[in-house]
């Protein structure tokens, strides 16, 4: 499946949600949700009437694209959660959490998953001191999770070091913006996942 290239803000009209792609823009009047609350394309209002099937592959791609994931990524988690004891769907949601890209996000260093996956692309992030450059690598519990020491003094990092302490942060992450470090206390549970997923649909559909 090819890399989307499109605009982000289509992707929150298709599902007809926020899935905050854009940072503090989804939360202003700019908002294209708020814009233009319609499915976008020209026959969007002529679209016949959902099915149980339908309704389970929009909430595939929802979860998908909240995560920033292609197909093929994003089966491999369904099928790792398979595998573990515990609920397929909440076990997979919790795979998702753990990753290095949304952990960063979660602890405010970025303001989108997309841009704190560019900041571990690039070599920005630590885990324990050490550089980590894979976004889908999965965080324990103890993990301390950083900005390199060369970066540190970029302006963007430094804005940050003078700001609060997250509003939304998980439960399970804490962040120290003066220190630019931030450590994972605990493992996520599914009552820590805020996002309006019905997981046992996503579940449903790959079973088929």
């Amino acid at each position: 499946m090819a890399r989307y290239t499109s605009a982000d803000c289509r992707l929150c009209r298709r599902e007809k949600c926020k899935l905050f792609l854009k940072g503090d823009r989804c939360y202003s009047e700019k908002c294209a949700l708020t814009k233009r609350n319609k499915i976008p394309g020209q026959h969007a209002d002529g679209r016949k009437k959902i099915t149980e099937y339908g309704l389970q592959l929009r909430e595939k791609q929802k979860t998908k694209r909240i995560y920033g994931l292609q197909e093929k990524q994003f089966h491999k988690y369904y099928e790792e959660a398979e595998r573990m004891s515990g609920m397929t769907g909440a076990t997979m949601l919790i795979l998702l959490e753990q990753r290095l890209d949304n952990v960063v996000y979660r602890m405010g260093i970025g303001v989108s998953r997309s841009q704190a996956r560019q900041f571990v692309n690039h070599g920005l992030i630590t885990v324990n001191g050490k550089r980590v450059t894979i976004p889908a690598y999965q965080v324990k519990v103890g993990d301390v999770i950083g900005i390199k020491e060369k970066k540190a003094n970029q302006v963007l990092f430094q804005e940050l070091k003078q700001a609060k302490k997250p509003g939304n942060l998980p439960k399970w992450l804490e962040f120290v913006p003066s220190e630019l470090q931030g450590k994972v206390i605990a493992a996520p549970t599914r009552e820590d996942i805020d996002m309006n997923i019905q997981e046992h649909m996503i579940v449903e559909l790959y079973s088929k």
